[in-house]
């Protein structure tokens, strides 16, 4: 049987351009996304685990992916990182739900310098999510999308309210205005690791502008091996 990587995604309308951790095109394996109904951007993007009903909605479509072959586990949304455990400890295959994940590991890299954390929302990231991708709040250094007006209106609004196109310029423009937000903020991170499954297509860009390396869900994903 083939080895393909399963995508547990949230509920949504916008587009998911190549680099996206929901565009099958973005992994270096074959990849099935698996969409959990009801998930919504504002559902999973909060401060804490989402309702119980979304956790079992994600476990299910976990081990149906599985079931059908699946090699590995991913997740278009980085908060997934609070069910990180329980989702795992549930199946046979490795499962990677967001990009935090990288955390300990990046900061090992970087003889254990503070990261940035650039997230679709830093009010939403709180402690307890940091804290459930290994590290420590004192560790990492946090800068949000929530204030770009495209940004919000394309991927954390309600689904019946997001874009159904958008503008990949003006989006690069406003992540890697964001990414140097946070530099300026925090002169001294090592690397910079995104939360958000929509902000790898921008990780190059980013690189460039910021000099630090960048890390996100996809590198995590080419963990696995070849194909």
């Amino acid at each position: 049987m083939a080895r393909f990587i399963g995508i547990l995604s949230l509920d949504t309308r916008f587009p998911r351009i190549v680099g996206d951790a929901g565009n099958v095109d973005s992994y270096h394996l074959p990849a099935r996304v698996r969409v959990v109904p009801g998930a919504g951007s504002p559902d999973i993007v909060e401060d804490g685990r989402p309702a119980p009903e979304l956790i079992a909605g994600f476990r299910d479509a976990a081990h149906a992916l599985v079931d059908e072959g699946a090699c590995l586990i991913t997740s278009t949304c980085g908060f997934l990182i609070t069910v990180q455990r329980d989702i795992a400890a549930s199946l046979p295959v490795p499962v990677l739900l967001s990009g935090l994940s990288l955390l300990p590991t990046v900061r090992q890299m970087v003889g254990g310098r503070p990261l940035g954390v650039l997230t679709a929302s830093a009010t939403a990231l709180g402690p307890d999510a940091i804290r459930a991708a290994g590290v420590t709040p004192d560790d990492v250094r946090i800068a949000g999308m929530q204030g770009s007006p495209l940004f919000t209106g394309t991927f954390l609004a309600p689904k019946t309210s997001q874009r159904a196109t958008f503008d990949t310029a003006e989006m690069q423009r406003e992540v890697c205005e964001s990414a140097l937000a946070l530099l300026r903020g925090s002169p001294e991170i090592a690397a910079i690791v995104l939360e958000c499954g929509n902000l790898p297509p921008y990780a190059e860009a980013i690189r460039a502008a910021t000099g630090r390396p960048v890390f996100s869900i996809l590198d995590a994903a080419r963990l696995v091996g070849g194909g």
